[in-house]
């Protein structure tokens, strides 16, 4: 494959359950069996953009984005299992580590520790819960993001499918277009909504529209 050959990156959030609702740090409760049903009808339109079994699926190391993939990837046609490797679980493609606010609601965390939650607001180089900020989050995506465009060859012919957590999906878009790291917190990313980056000569774009069928 040539050396420039161009990579398609369809990112793509957790379908919704409790903790996504609930706005929980770092939650991986179940999924909703109805989201996760949409989910599976969503996946056959994805689906028909490539062929069976060409895509190379990653996902983060959470429970949720393991069973959006699944469902997303879907049974071949014969009802066997979908062909090509599972997804690849891929540990720099993590949420970002919240410390001890994992597993707390954004309201509580609010009540209880005011002014910590404001620096972490207001500072995406803040980590007042002890883990890992927003700006080390983007920079660790990114790195990755980057790692993966420049060794295309090892994805064939350059269709990859991420199944991430939201703030991975913000992440990833932010280092993309080289945004001011305040933008962070203004991109917004509904559950199983996806975004295609496009890879090549040593840069990233963001595909922002498609012709209506």
């Amino acid at each position: 494959m040539s050396g420039t050959t161009t990579i398609r990156l369809t990112l793509i959030a957790p379908a919704g359950g409790r903790d996504l609702r609930e706005a929980r740090f770092s939650g991986d409760g179940p999924v909703d069996p109805a989201a996760l049903a949409r989910a599976a009808g969503a996946g056959a339109a994805l689906r028909g953009t490539f062929p069976r079994g060409t895509a190379r699926w990653v996902v983060s190391p959470s429970h949720r984005c393991r069973a959006t993939a699944d469902a997303l990837r879907g049974p071949a046609p014969d009802a066997a299992p979908a062909p090509g490797p599972p997804p690849e679980e891929v540990p720099a493609l993590a949420g970002p580590d919240m410390g001890r606010w994992r597993g707390r609601t954004l309201a509580e965390v609010s009540a209880e520790d005011p002014k910590a939650l404001v620096s972490w607001l207001s500072d995406p180089a803040a980590a007042p819960h002890g883990g890992e900020s927003l700006l080390s989050l983007r920079t660790r995506v990114g790195a990755w993001l980057d790692t993966t465009r420049d060794a295309e060859r090892a994805f064939g012919i350059g269709r990859l499918v991420a199944v991430v957590e939201p703030d991975v999906v913000r992440a990833a878009v932010a280092h993309a277009l080289d945004l001011p790291a305040p933008a962070f917190r203004r991109l917004d990313v509904e559950p199983l909504g996806a975004v295609e980056l496009t890879g090549r000569s040593g840069r990233w774009n963001l595909r922002v529209a498609r012709a209506l069928d």
